[in-house]
């Protein structure tokens, strides 16, 4: 970056200069922040991204992520990325134009082959199991519900001590299906490593390719969750969960069609719904 230096334009310098002055606080800013605090706009940080040969600002921020060579706690990470005094209309917007950038972004970078090969492991497995934990686990519950309501072969395992006992019926037909975002939770890299030596089939949603969960996955889906903020966001994740589902009971159309006719008559006579 200090190499092209000569041929920045001035608001590219003055993002330059304020990467390099914030060597340790910048990798965690989302673009709408870094060009706040840059002052210049959304739209030169992204060309920037570009005119110093990355795919975009997400993959430019995961290198210098990866540069830092650390990683940062909750708190740290909720110091660098918070200003006091930011009102709840700022904030609101902020977010949610996060929340657009990570689903363009995850949008852009889908692989299509990659997904409609998760599909078929979805419709072809005998049981499918899904791991995930801490703040993964509401994306997991979703993706459990729907499919084992069509399904009827989806479980999540909850318990973390209980994995271990499920690990040993797991076998070559079955499917697990594993959600990691950063900071990875080292137990789902270790309940992948197991299922491999059981040589199940697995399918790995994360946020990138520098992701611990990557090298144990047969089917990679990468979802931005890119945010201002110490939390994650799920936006992404959770559309593609949603597109999982819905390609699935597509491809299963009459199957399906049959399940939820047996089930609304079941709901009717339980009276599960408001009317």
């Amino acid at each position: 970056m200090i190499a092209r230096q000569h041929e920045m334009s001035k608001s590219q310098l003055k993002i330059a200069n304020y990467l390099i002055d914030h060597q340790e606080t910048a990798p965690f800013l989302t673009a709408s922040k870094l060009a706040k605090n840059a002052e210049v706009g959304e739209a030169t940080v992204v060309r920037f991204a570009f005119f110093l040969d990355y795919k975009g600002y997400p993959d430019l921020q995961r290198h210098m992520q990866a540069a830092l060579q650390r990683k940062w706690t909750s708190a740290e990470v909720f110091a660098s990325t918070t200003e006091r005094g930011d009102s709840p209309k700022d904030t609101i917007r902020e977010v949610l134009a996060d929340d657009m950038n990570n689903l363009s972004t995850t949008l852009q970078q889908i692989d299509v082959e990659q997904f409609q090969g998760a599909i078929d492991d979805i419709v072809n497995a005998k049981r499918i199991y899904i791991i995930a934990y801490r703040s993964a686990m509401s994306v997991g519950l979703f993706l459990e519900f729907y499919l084992d309501l069509v399904l009827q072969n989806t479980e999540m395992l909850r318990s973390a001590d209980g994995v271990s006992e499920h690990l040993i019926d797991i076998e070559e037909d079955d499917l697990v299906i594993a959600f990691g975002f950063s900071r990875y939770t080292k137990r789902t890299v270790e309940v992948l490593k197991s299922v491999k030596q059981k040589n199940a089939k697995t399918l790995v949603i994360t946020d990138h390719m520098l992701s611990p969960l990557v090298p144990y996955g047969d089917r990679k889906l990468l979802a931005a969750t890119e945010i201002n903020s110490f939390i994650d966001s799920f936006s992404a994740p959770q559309s593609i969960v949603s597109a999982l589902i819905t390609a699935v009971t597509r491809s299963q159309h009459e199957k399906v069609e049959k399940r939820l006719e047996s089930l609304e008559e079941l709901w009717d006579a339980f009276d599960v719904f408001h009317k």
